[in-house]
Order: C-alpha cells, then sequence, then structure tokens
C-alpha cells in the first residue's frame, strides 16, 4: 500500500510566515490534487514549545541561522517559529486536510529539534509514524512539503531507514537553498529513494 505523506505545510514555512520557505505556497495546489490518488495520507506538524532551545531568541548571545551545538548535536539557530498553539503552527488554510487520517507532531521537546516526521534528531524518540504505516501495511511512501532540504530530506532519510520505498515528489517540496535542494536529492538517490514528478501519479 501507498501512503503520501505530507511534512510540515505550515504557515509559518510560508510566504508571510516567520520561517518561510521561497515560493512554499506554490506546492500546494500540486498537494491538493495528489491526495486523492492514495488511500492514506498523513502529516507532520511543527510543534514547538516557546522555549525551544533550536531558537536564535533562546541564546541571547548568538544571531538567527547561527549554527551552534545543543545535546551534542550541531544545531541551526531558527526564528521562532510553529510554536504550539499559534497561527505559525496551524496548516494552509489552502491545504485540503479533510484525507488527512492522521497528524504526527515533532520538536515538542525544548531540548533537541526534530527535522524529521520519524525521530527527533538525537534519535531519542519516534513520533510513532513508521509503526503506524506498518501497521496499515504501507510499503511506499511518497514525501511533499516543506522544506525539502531539511523536514522532507530527513523524513525520506528516515523512511528508507526503516525499511520503505520511498519517492520524493520533486515539485510538490520547495527548499531553504537551492544547493541544499540538490545535495538532498543527491544524497536521497544514493540512497535508493526515487525523485519523480507529481504528474505521474496524477
Amino acid at each position: 500500500m501507498r501512503a503520501l505523506l505530507l511534512i510540515d505545510i505550515q504557515n509559518d514555512f510560508l510566504p508571510g510566515g516567520s520561517l518561510a520557505v521561497p515560493e512554499g505556497d506554490a506546492i500546494i495546489p500540486i498537494v491538493n490534487r495528489l491526495q486523492g490518488q492514495f488511500d492514506l495520507v498523513v502529516a507532520t506538524q511543527d510543534w514547538h514549545p516557546p522555549q525551544h532551545k533550536s531558537f536564535a531568541s533562546q541564546h541571547p548571545s548568538k544571531s538567527v541561522f547561527e549554527v551552534t551545538e545543543l545535546n551534542g548535536l550541531e544545531q541551526v539557530l531558527w526564528p521562532d517559529h510553529c510554536v504550539q498553539g499559534s497561527v505559525g503552527a496551524e496548516f494552509s488554510a489552502e491545504l485540503e486536510q479533510h484525507r488527512i487520517e492522521a497528524i504526527f507532531r515533532k520538536g515538542t521537546d525544548p531540548e533537541v529539534d526534530s527535522y524529521s516526521g520519524f525521530f527527533d534528531n538525537g534519535y531519542r524518540k519516534s513520533t510513532g509514524l513508521a509503526g503506524s504505516l506498518r501497521g496499515k501495511g504501507v510499503t511506499e511512501v511518497y514525501l511533499a512539503g516543506l522544506a525539502a532540504d531539511y523536514c522532507v530530506y530527513f523524513s525520506a532519510k528516515d523512511a528508507l531507514a526503516e525499511g520503505f520505498k520511498v519517492y520524493y515528489l520533486e515539485d510538490a517540496v520547495r527548499a531553504i537553498s537551492t544547493e541544499g535542494f540538490q545535495k538532498a536529492k543527491a544524497d536521497l538517490v544514493e540512497r535508493g529513494a526515487q525523485i519523480i514528478p507529481s504528474h505521474t501519479l496524477l
């Protein structure tokens, strides 16, 4: 069985948001069309407490996008984003949500960031996504969402490591940087993922 994973299509990652991905809103019509092609659609949602240590605001001597260390892991310091209960953490109003069967929240532990929809960055806790997919008989996952070079990329890597066949929908993602996008795609192909355009499914 195939599942469509919608990664972090939230207001703070869209134009006007605090951590906007360039042209992030361009994927929404594609994602809405894709949903009808899948028996199972699930979503991930960045869901940070207000004092999350990945926020630059929690490190007065440091700047936004500076790289530091957080509990033994390399950490980019981000603008405050996707704070629990905020408008920025909500899914885009343009995103069709009636087919989304389950939402897996991540980034809830203030001490560790969480890019992947499967685990936090330190692999301390699982979100339960892999087990849920397996329990429904899913063998193939198709990824769309934001950002292509961070949360979609790390989710795809973990999906491969968990034994799923992975399809990365090239036109249904947008990246923070072009260079990051190219590196992410090259690494995923090397690991066994397939990079495909969405029109092959429509």
